[in-house]
């Protein structure tokens, strides 16, 4: 059978359903090609629905939100306090993730699931209704978390929701969710605030939550919580508190980061969060209970390099959140156009990793995971490059192109490191952890991305076009080091591939 026919993205090929077993048709060694007629027929629809839509909310409501903070603020006040919406949201995300595998052991996947839908539309009711800017703070850390745990969900449940040659597809369609959150969000949210309705904004947040949550006891398979040792992501230990109490300092400081101001503030902020990170993956490297899987400490391990990519290709998403303003300050756009090319990073991730996912070959996939950082830092650079104060109006149609080819750079590539890393490993716990750390590494590093982002802008010292570069150029030289961890991903698969291959004369 030809090297190339169907990708292993780690040393243990993931557990196969019936319809995956080698050999069910055709040649031996066959394996039925995955589609997405497949993936969103009835069979697997439900969870289909049920897997994107728990990420959606959250995506969505990130931007949705930021577009109605002004309207909120001067209904309620609190001006001051603005910035810390996004930060409380933020931190709660990334900290939810961490204890997906907790509920898990302890509710089972529809369980969980429905208390993720649940405080997720508990959290957006009770927005809708906050009176004052320090109850819409506290409602907008429960909508967080809400949305935490359906990400890291829909990343560890997809292991067995759907059968593992449909895992690339299954992850592409929850990853496009991001795109989509970030297209979507920033347009609802205008539409709502343009007629001062923030308060239904957040009702329709609700809405969704529970509308998907519905879905639930008959979308996903209705089985007894996982044994003991069965339990992904935690089940065999406790609560990790002292690594999750550190990687939650450190995602507090790097979203304080992006508060306060001053460039040696910042810089000094985000210090104390590498200093943090540093701390936590001492501790994880010799606790009992862990977050991240064993696997990713162990001599050899693809598993780490396969997450420092996920994170650098998540990292160069957060420039978008700064590319409204150089649309404006420097363009003359307006905010809502500003806004709408800004999505082009989202909208390039999309559409290409629904096109990208269907890429199997072992030689193909490995490429595509090199070639998706390289894509990224190439558009961020040449869209640096663009950069013009009063930028012409031909200019700017160029920078779409150009910041779609960025995103599709994420999109290429993402897909296949996810499913890299759920698998990862045969044990379920570990696996289980594997696939839910993705959503911890994605949260954590856009939080980091913005805070970066927010320093190097600073250093434009109030010049738009000198911060517009320092920013673009600078995301570029980040990003470019992901090519670097990629191929170390793909090496180290390489040398685990060998070395769990059966022997000749064990064939």
């Amino acid at each position: 059978m030809s090297a190339d026919h169907h990708e292993s993205p780690g040393p243990a090929t993931p557990d196969a359903g019936p319809r995956d077993r080698p050999g069910s048709r055709g040649a031996p060694g066959a394996v039925e090609p995955a589609t997405w007629r497949e993936l969103l027929g009835r069979e697997h629809l439900g969870a289909a629905v049920v897997l994107a839509g728990g990420v959606l909310a959250g995506a969505i409501n990130i931007y949705l939100a930021a577009s109605l903070l002004p309207t909120a603020v001067a209904d309620l006040g609190g001006a001051s306090f603005y910035a810390w919406n996004m930060t409380v949201y933020l931190v709660a995300m990334v900290v939810a993730t961490m204890l997906t595998g907790r509920s898990l052991s302890l509710w089972g996947h529809v369980g969980s699931y429905l208390a993720g839908f649940g405080t997720f539309a508990v959290g957006s009711l009770a927005c809708a209704v906050s009176p004052v800017m320090a109850v819409l703070l506290v409602s907008r850390g429960i909508q967080g978390l809400g949305a935490g745990l359906l990400s890291g969900l829909g990343f560890a449940v997809i292991r067995s929701a759907l059968p593992s040659r449909l895992w690339t597809r299954g992850t592409a369609l929850m990853s496009a969710m991001y795109g989509v959150g970030n297209f979507a969000g920033p347009a609802l949210g205008g539409l709502f605030a343009q007629f001062g309705a923030w308060r239904p904004a957040f009702v329709a947040m609700a809405v969704l939550g529970v509308g998907c949550g519905a879905l639930v006891p008959r979308a996903l398979p209705r089985t007894q919580r996982p044994e003991r040792s069965e339990r992904p992501g935690g089940g065999r230990g406790s609560v990790p508190v002292g690594a999750l109490s550190l990687v939650t300092a450190a995602a507090g400081a790097v979203s304080v980061a992006g508060i306060v101001t001053g460039t040696l503030a910042k810089a000094a902020v985000i210090g104390v969060a590498l200093l943090l990170m540093g701390g936590f993956v001492l501790q994880e490297r010799r606790g009992g209970s862990r977050i991240l899987p064993r696997a990713t400490y162990q001599r050899g391990s693809s598993l780490k390099w396969v997450y420092l990519t996920i994170g650098v290709l998540t990292f160069g998403v957060a420039v978008e959140s700064f590319l409204p303003l150089f649309g404006q300050r420097l363009a003359g756009l307006p905010p809502l156009v500003a806004g709408f090319f800004a999505a082009a990073v989202s909208l390039g991730w999309s559409v290409t990793q629904i096109a990208g996912s269907s890429v199997t070959g072992h030689r193909a996939v490995r490429r595509l995971r090199v070639l998706g950082p390289v894509l990224l830092a190439a558009g961020l650079l040449v869209q640096g490059l663009l950069q013009r104060a009063d930028t012409p109006g031909w200019l700017v149609l160029v920078w779409v192109p150009v910041l779609f080819a960025a995103g599709a750079g994420i999109g290429l590539a993402y897909p296949h490191l996810s499913v890299a890393a759920m698998s990862s490993t045969r044990d379920p716990e570990e696996g289980g952890r594997a696939a839910a750390a993705i959503a911890t590494v994605t949260s954590l590093s856009i939080a980091f991305g913005t805070a970066i982002a927010g320093i190097l802008v600073n250093l434009g010292d109030g010049s738009m076009l000198d911060a517009a570069r320092y920013v673009l150029f600078g995301f570029a030289a980040i990003c470019a080091t992901g090519a670097l961890t990629a191929h170390a991903a793909n090496r180290s698969n390489r040398a685990e591939s060998i070395a769990a291959a059966p022997l000749p004369q064990d064939r």
